[in-house]
């Protein structure tokens, strides 16, 4: 079901009754679900089915990604793979939602242009303003992912997101609105039109603020402290994502000072961090390129820096972080104290 489309179905919503082992069931309609989205090759049409422990979310720069579930949460789903999913985001182009519900929330923010950053308004809205996000492992929905967009995007594609992403953020997220524009200072200088129905309508509807969303529903994601940003870097280049996400390599990148795919921290217990991922040595040997697997989940997520400005070491071995194949990304080699691709500086820097 594409953007536009909508069934009017109700989902069924059971409680225990009193005194019986009984389930009473009855209709609530500000359940917004979404199916498990699976990927049909473009090039061959071969089905490639995604995992079911996985949630929507996203980053101060307000880019949705798919996001592993906590422990607790698996180890639930683990006893009733059935069990439904709470999610802070959907992706947008796939969810079911009552006709009469979504009237009433106020549909789209037809003033969106094109693409892009209407599935983050709509999470947010049903969130705070009453409502739920879920998805059922149950349904799954394959979709074949095209390799570039079929339309055009007015003044760039990136422009277009950043006003429609720059609407929800207006609307919705009260002042924790300014992190994102830490994160992508770009934004501030692109316009993004009239938004007083949409706040006529947050008021109509009387809903809650953002800090109550990061508060019940997001709180995993975490507030920037005093807006200070730390990066690692070598040379004026930045340990950056490059966009990748989970179970991917990283690589460097010109700083920017603004965040974003280069905002990475060494903690205090040896965790290489970018929100929540940390930099991981899948295997245990030189050469071996290193990869962003979620905090925690693995063993070799371990580092110390050896001295300001010097090398970053595995926590038990004696292999250090190194740039010298690009090509590759960072990997590990035999820690060598005077070689300069394994030299890193460790800043911080007000946004």
């Amino acid at each position: 079901m594409g953007r536009g489309e909508f069934h009017n179905t109700f989902l069924p919503f059971c409680a225990p009754a009193e005194e019986s082992n009984l389930l009473l069931c009855f209709q609530d309609p500000s359940r917004v679900v979404c199916p498990i989205i699976d990927v049909i090759s473009m090039d061959n049409f071969n089905y490639i089915g995604a995992s079911a422990d996985l949630r929507g979310g996203f980053d101060w720069n307000l880019v949705f990604k798919w996001e592993y579930l906590g422990p607790k949460e698996r180890t639930r789903r683990a006893q009733d793979p059935t069990r439904a999913i709470r999610t802070p985001m959907i992706a947008g182009g796939l969810f079911v939602i009552d006709k009469a519900y979504f009237e009433k929330l106020g549909k789209y923010d037809m003033k969106m242009d094109v693409w892009g950053g209407e599935n983050l308004e709509i999470s947010f809205r049903v969130w705070q303003c009453g409502g739920s996000l879920e998805i059922i492992p149950c349904s799954r929905v394959g979709h074949v992912f095209r390799k570039r967009h079929p339309y055009t995007f007015p003044g760039g594609s990136g422009n277009v997101f950043a006003r429609n992403t720059r609407r929800a953020a207006e609307v919705w997220m009260d002042d924790y609105k300014q992190y994102y524009y830490n994160a992508v200072p770009l934004a501030k200088h692109i316009p993004y039109g009239d938004i007083i129905d949409r706040l006529e309508l947050k008021e109509r509807l009387q809903c809650k603020p953002f800090k109550w969303y990061l508060e019940n529903v997001y709180p995993e994601l975490q507030i920037p402290e005093e807006n200070v940003i730390s990066s690692i870097s070598q040379h004026g280049r930045c340990i950056d994502t490059l966009g990748h996400l989970s179970h991917n390599t990283v690589g460097l990148y010109q700083c920017h000072s603004s965040g974003g795919n280069q905002e990475w921290a060494l903690t205090d217990d040896g965790l290489l961090k970018h929100h929540e991922m940390c930099l991981t040595l899948p295997e245990r040997q030189a050469g071996i390129a290193l990869i962003m697997t979620p905090c925690g989940e693995e063993e070799d997520q371990h580092w110390v820096q050896t001295e300001p400005g010097g090398l970053i070491k595995h926590a038990q071995l004696s292999l250090c972080i190194d740039s010298r194949d690009r090509s590759r990304g960072l990997t590990v080699e035999k820690c060598e104290s005077l070689s300069s691709t394994q030299r890193w500086t460790v800043s911080l820097h007000r946004a």
